[in-house]
């Protein structure tokens, strides 16, 4: 049994974790939740947050979880933003979320 909260392990007969009282799970159940990049493809770029943000509460609200990957770097002597902002979303839901961005940039177009 493994805490999912705390990732600490427990002998069989444990059902909740000492240290924050979350119910334990079998480590395979764990294991199976666990996010691997290889999992995830970048469906949209941009640079500017606020944008991704907007994408990224649209698919939560089509039940799609989605991350943002930053990637400014501000030890990069140059004027201006030339950061570039990635919206990630899990492989299976690929389809479905380029469906909702596209809809949307539709929208946005007319």
């Amino acid at each position: 049994m493994i805490c999912p909260k705390c990732e600490y392990e427990y002998v069989d007969g444990i059902t909740v974790c000492p240290d924050c009282g979350t119910n334990l799970i079998p480590l395979e159940e764990f294991n199976g939740n666990l996010l691997h990049p290889k999992d995830w493809v970048i469906i949209y770029s941009c640079t500017d947050n606020l944008e991704a943000d907007m994408f990224k509460s649209n698919l939560k609200g089509a039940n799609i979880e989605s991350l943002i990957l930053n990637q400014s770097d501000s030890s990069f002597p140059v004027g201006g933003d030339l950061s570039v902002v990635k919206l990630l979303v899990k492989k299976t839901d690929a389809p479905d979320a380029l469906a909702i961005i596209e809809d949307i940039n539709n929208k946005q177009a007319e």
